[in-house]
């Protein structure tokens, strides 16, 4: 029976039986994740941000004046104080300084998140301070807390508005609560608290909004340079890789073009049907592919033709990749009566593309009127 009970409790996971890892050891990593996640991957995200940096410049200048003219005008506990005028004075000439660092970059690593964190914190006790000098609880300055969350909402990740509204809520109390919480304030913290908690569901709203928008972008791109029957690139791919590989045979970069045309495919499609066609068209791009390196394309143009863009060397030449695209379309077509005809064409500094891929062209047609099954060379 004791044996049994023993069993029972390693089962259930008792104190002798084995522990999982908690959750509290996965929070570091989460909240950092969290607070730091990537603001800006591409050009129109960096100028989204550098944008909103300018915009909390020009915030904090009016809120600076602001407040300067209510303790000039304001009979309030804090009217003409010289520190708060000082404060208001010292944020009108330093703010501006934050538009001389490097926002571009920083937008793209953790200086971002750590620049914005830092701001936020620093007028936030900024605020709390000015309250203070105001008279506390009673001072409308505090209102400048809800001024600086709507900004945070705007952009900032849910979990960098939590931790800042956090921040805001755990100084106000320190400054005002700890000595007697009157009823006003009391007020104030929950309406603090669940106003951090609505910007940070509207951060969320956001930050998920954007998401979905660049998946769908991300989509409609790959969607635009694929072919959606093979998976591999298109022709308009292609002509983009072709005009880079022209610029870079300039410098002495040396690429062919071979163009690669299916002999017998329209026997599969009449004698299979036109699944087995698509099955033979797949089964082509893969093989293809399995002969190219990383750094080489292999392309749809459309109907049973393909094209490769590759580097060339004296130990891989154009007349070894051709034979090799050859042989392999022989294999994967053996079956089907399946070959290829394969034409060659070098890439050469300054020329048109469409004069490229005419003369790769022209190399496959020679080697099919030759009977097909083989490869072409034609030179500039």
């Amino acid at each position: 029976m004791s044996s049994a009970f023993t069993g029972d409790r390693r089962t259930r996971g008792g104190p002798a039986g084995p522990r999982r890892p908690g959750a509290i050891r996965r929070l570091p990593g989460a909240l950092r994740d969290g607070l730091y996640r990537p603001l800006a991957a591409d050009d129109d995200r960096v100028a989204f941000w550098v944008r909103h940096v300018r915009y909390g410049v020009l915030l904090s200048e009016l809120c600076a004046l602001a407040v300067a003219i209510y303790s000039l005008l304001t009979d309030s506990p804090g009217r003409q104080h010289p520190v708060m005028l000082g404060m208001a004075v010292a944020i009108v000439v330093a703010v501006p300084a934050i538009l001389l660092l490097p926002l571009p970059a920083m937008m793209r690593d953790h200086r971002g998140p750590t620049m914005f964190y830092l701001w936020t914190f620093a007028t936030s006790a900024v605020i709390l301070f000015a309250t203070w000098l105001d008279g506390g609880a009673s001072s409308p300055l505090d209102a400048l807390l809800f001024l600086t969350l709507t900004y945070m909402a705007v952009a900032y990740p849910p979990y960098g508005v939590l931790a800042m509204g956090t921040v805001m809520t755990g100084g106000y109390v320190l400054l005002f609560g700890t000595s007697g919480l009157t009823s006003s304030a009391a007020f104030f913290i929950a309406v603090l608290i669940a106003f951090t908690l609505i910007c940070t569901m509207a951060s969320a709203n956001s930050w998920a909004a954007h998401e979905r928008q660049q998946l769908l972008i991300s989509t409609q791109k790959t969607l635009a340079s694929t072919d959606p029957l093979t998976g591999i690139p298109n022709r308009r791919t292609l002509l983009e890789r072709l005009t880079d590989a022209v610029d870079a045979a300039a410098w002495g970069h040396r690429t062919v073009v071979c163009v690669v045309d299916l002999d017998g495919f329209k026997g599969v499609n009449d004698r299979d049907g036109h699944a087995a066609g698509d099955a033979m068209l797949k089964a082509v791009a893969s093989i293809l592919g399995g002969v190219l390196r990383e750094t080489d394309t292999v392309a749809r143009l459309g109907g049973d033709e393909f094209a490769v863009l590759a580097d060339v060397t004296e130990a891989f030449s154009a007349e070894l990749l051709a034979e090799r695209l050859r042989q392999a379309v022989a294999l994967v077509g053996s079956g089907s009566g399946v070959t290829a005809s394969v034409g060659v064409a070098d890439v050469e500094p300054g020329e048109d593309v469409a004069e490229l891929l005419h003369r790769a062209d022209a190399a496959m047609y020679r080697a099919k009127a030759a009977g097909g099954d083989r490869i072409a060379l034609l030179s500039a």
